[in-house]
């Protein structure tokens, strides 16, 4: 058993690696990003350092080994709950740790179902192990699941957004552990978007899987302060408080410039996307694409009726068995073949989303086709309203300032990191 560890434990120094952020040829057929693109994206730059060496918890075990031994698992992973190439599920069985269980996020153990597709109960091929479907009929652990273990783990590499639903799935297995007396350890991971807060908080009446709990759009926790906060602020209802453990990333600061290993969902695949997700996200409650459907998801936005340099045609393939606008050739901005460093943001850029509004709406387009799945991305349905009544971005973001502020404060109670 010691030469195993040994050598898993060598192979950590050796997979530091991150996946290229650069693009591949795909269903773009013009890419060419215009001036006005990227001047109204320069002002929402960081000039950020080169990237540093931050380690995901997972890639120590000598942190986190003690705590596991003698007890039956459950663990809550997916295709990023990796310790360097291999997967934590396979690191952990191969130094004679007893896992009983996974249990899968959105997107599934291997990370490759659609958005919002149902997750099946099923078994790993691999391993064995029974799977446990956390999305689609029931989002929290069934107290049958939990009564057999001893601690659940909880590893997944989180993008630092409100909507992205992993945290919403850490929430409800909390709620649950809490609820049958489980324990819960975080394995932190680094927010490659954790050097910001921005966007309004998620108001009384607009809760949903795609926002839980009263944070704003761009959090800047990682998952272990966000479970943190979570149990802090009583969140988990009915007085429940989650005995709770975070094992602490290395070397990490929320300043750190950290790329991800591993896309974290099929329709996030490279650095660019994750730090223009938070902002093109929105478009997701109104009639344009962002990219779905091609491989530059996330990179680009548009519509038939939207003018601009670059066109796209959304067709089925990974990650999209249905994209919005199928089959139809949109019109818009291709954002994928300028550097990446250009969007790692300090703030939401509203811009590209006020600028569509004004084109589509005076062309007849129903623009936000989707307005209560847009209230729920935004928290609240004050976003959608002052678009509607021609707020500029300064007039909104004004709206933002004082709640902003006190959730600063709050955070500041549940940090890890500087």
């Amino acid at each position: 058993m010691a030469k195993v560890y040994l050598i898993i434990c060598f192979a950590f120094t050796l997979t530091a690696n991150c996946f290229k952020s650069g693009a591949d040829a795909g269903a773009v057929e013009s890419r060419n990003a215009p001036a006005d693109v990227a001047a109204e994206t320069e002002q929402y730059r960081t000039s950020p350092p080169a990237p540093e060496p931050a380690y995901p918890a997972a890639y120590h075990p000598e942190s986190y080994l003690d705590q596991l031994k003698g007890k039956r698992l459950g663990l809550v992973v997916n295709q990023t709950s990796t310790v360097g190439n291999t997967h934590l599920v396979d690191t952990l069985l191969a130094l004679g740790m007893d896992v009983h269980r996974i249990f899968a996020p959105e997107h599934g153990f291997r990370g490759e179902a659609d958005a919002g597709a149902e997750i099946t109960d099923g078994v790993d091929s691999r391993t064995g192990l029974p799977i446990r479907s956390l999305y689609g009929r029931n989002k929290k652990p069934a107290e049958a699941d939990l009564a057999d273990l001893d601690l659940i783990v909880f590893d997944i590499q989180d993008v630092g957004v409100r909507f992205y639903t992993y945290i919403s799935t850490l929430h409800y297995v909390m709620e649950s552990a809490a609820r049958s007396g489980k324990p819960v350890l975080i394995l932190d991971r680094p927010n490659p978007n954790g050097h910001y807060v921005d966007g309004p908080i998620r108001k009384p009446g607009f809760e949903s899987f795609v926002g839980l709990d009263p944070i704003p759009v761009v959090h800047g926790l990682t998952v272990g302060e966000y479970g943190r906060m979570v149990n802090g602020e009583g969140w988990l209802g009915d007085g429940l408080k989650c005995d709770l453990t975070v094992v602490p990333c290395h070397d990490y600061t929320h300043e750190t410039v950290y790329e991800l290993p591993v896309p974290p969902s099929p329709n996030l695949p490279n650095q660019r996307s994750i730090y223009l997700y938070p902002s093109l996200c929105f478009f997701e409650g109104t009639s344009l694409s962002v990219g779905r459907g091609t491989d530059r998801q996330f990179q680009l936005y548009g519509h038939p009726q939207l003018s601009g340099p670059d066109t796209f045609t959304p067709r089925p393939g990974p990650g999209a068995a249905d994209p919005k606008l199928n089959g139809q050739t949109c019109r818009g901005y291709d954002l994928s073949d300028q550097p990446t460093e250009n969007f790692r943001m300090q703030q939401l850029n509203l811009a590209p989303l006020l600028a569509t509004y004004r084109e589509l709406t005076d062309k007849g387009v129903e623009f936000f086709s989707r307005a209560d799945f847009f209230d729920l991305l935004a928290g609240t349905d004050a976003l959608r309203l002052q678009i509607e009544a021609g707020r500029t971005e300064a007039e909104i973001r004004q709206e933002w300032v004082g709640e902003l502020a006190a959730y600063r404060t709050m955070r500041e109670k549940y940090l890890l990191y500087p």
